[in-house]
């Protein structure tokens, strides 16, 4: 059976069913609701997948479909996305990642009748977004979003792009999207050069390994439906869509397809939205997309991401933290790991270890990790003796293994991201880099460590029975 959001929830039911809970009561997401128990949860440093039974339509309706959040917010979830065990979600986890991003698998087609997305067809005026549960997630938001992945087509190579990007209610056949200046937004600009329209899909459910391949980070022209084959391990199955057929397939195992056009001239306001930054995102003109059909299963589990919080942070991180990986491995043999930490929302901070075996090495790992990601602003470098995962061994090497004369460099004018706060232009700003492992050309003092044969022969256990 191909895997699914479904099959992904029976799972974690199975193997760690405290981890999932359902919530019977309604609920009406585009009142703050869902997000009021989010915050209230991670307040309190749960972060639990919550599935909603009875979550109210946008227009406060009860409906037939059901709302899960915070899928992503744990890297032990996401571990089992992967088909990984939890004791394994750290540094194993990028590396298998990075792994599956080198073996992409081509999709393979179905019939619409073998589809489940296509259970419920609705077609031009019929198509309504209104009849579902749609999140309003910060105070100031300009209204409900849907803020899961999209997915665009170049029509003369045949490739397909996805990116998560949000998508603001505006009516029963209308959505105002944000774009930032990377893959899709190119596809959009160069059919509008040719005065077309592009056609656009946002896939609200499916299974978590598909969405860890969406926020892949390749080059462009790379097909994306075939790396997230790869990332879930199987063939991505696809169906053509109701409004383009063949040419534009869509995810046949996803909970809900909408399908629609956009031209980046039909502009309208749009946000401001809490982002991934932790900060709302401005208000800007920017272009709608004229919904023009809409695929989903008849009982369809929508699915939504806190966004600015541990749910979109581990998601977008362990995607680039395995494409770094893979692009510093090339140059510099010696990376050990790459971390995106949550202190920089998973895409400002970036931590490398590295065996280095000659100087400059480091400067090197770090230019490539700047290079592949342009969320990324601060890079640290460290030795393979610092666990990159662990945030006060990378202070720990900042503190005891760099001068700042000499173990910092700042870079100006490079591109940075539309939605960082702190940039004073709209896309340029400052990268910082700091080498913090040892000198090969000088003997460095050693670190302190208890005997290893004191720790095997003095086992805590035979001094605290009780806790054994």
């Amino acid at each position: 059976m191909a895997k699914d959001l479904r099959s992904f929830l029976d799972e974690l039911a199975r193997v760690a069913s405290g981890d999932l809970l359902r919530i019977a009561r309604p609920v009406m997401p585009h009142q703050f609701e869902v997000t009021a128990i989010l915050q209230q949860l991670e307040d309190g440093e749960r972060f639990p997948l919550l599935l909603f039974e009875a979550p109210r339509s946008v227009e406060g309706h009860p409906c037939p479909f059901r709302l899960v959040s915070n899928v992503f917010a744990t890297r032990e979830r996401c571990a089992l996305a992967l088909g990984r065990e939890a004791s394994q979600s750290k540094l194993p986890l990028s590396l298998e990642y990075a792994r599956r991003e080198r073996r992409p698998l081509s999709p393979i087609t179905i019939p619409p009748a073998d589809a489940p997305v296509k259970e419920v067809v609705q077609e031009g005026e019929e198509a309504d977004l209104s009849i579902f549960p749609i999140v309003r997630h910060h105070a100031m938001d300009a209204g409900p979003y849907f803020d899961m992945a999209v997915v665009n087509r170049e029509p003369r190579e045949g490739f397909y792009n996805s990116a998560f990007q949000r998508t603001m209610y505006k009516g029963p056949r209308r959505l105002g999207i944000h774009q930032s200046p990377r893959h899709n937004w190119q596809i959009v600009r160069s059919l509008a050069r040719q005065g077309k329209r592009a056609p656009i899909i946002v896939v609200v459910g499916h299974h978590p390994a598909f969405y860890l391949g969406c926020l892949n980070v390749a080059a462009y022209g790379v097909d994306d439906y075939e790396l997230i084959g790869g990332i879930i391990g199987e063939p991505l199955r696809l169906t053509p869509s109701a409004t383009w057929g063949e040419e534009f397939l869509i995810p046949a195992d996803a909970e809900l397809v909408i399908e629609g056009d956009l031209d980046p001239q039909d502009l309208e306001v749009e946000a401001p939205f809490g982002e991934f930054t932790g900060y709302y995102g401005p208000q800007r003109l920017r272009p709608v997309i004229h919904v023009t059909a809409v695929n989903h299963r008849a009982d369809a589990i929508l699915q939504h991401n806190f966004v600015g919080h541990p749910d979109c942070w581990v998601l977008g991180g362990i995607p680039k933290e395995g494409a770094i990986y893979n692009l510093i491995k090339g140059v510099v043999p010696g990376v050990t790991a790459v971390h995106l930490p949550l202190s920089g929302s998973c895409r400002f901070n970036c931590y490398i270890s590295v065996d280095k075996r000659v100087d400059g090495e480091t400067k090197q790992a770090a230019l490539l990790a700047l290079g592949a990601v342009d969320f990324v602003k601060n890079v640290i470098v460290v030795d393979a003796d610092i666990d990159v995962f662990n945030e006060r061994q990378v202070m720990f090497a900042v503190a005891t293994r760099t001068q700042a004369d000499q173990d910092v460099e700042i870079i100006k004018n490079a591109k940075g991201n539309t939605l960082d706060p702190s940039q004073t232009h709209d896309i340029m700003g400052s990268k910082l880099i700091i080498d913090a492992t040892m000198p090969l050309d000088r003997p460095f003092a050693e670190r302190v460590a208890v005997p290893k044969f004191a720790l095997e022969k003095f086992p805590l256990e035979e001094y605290f029975p009780e806790e054994a």
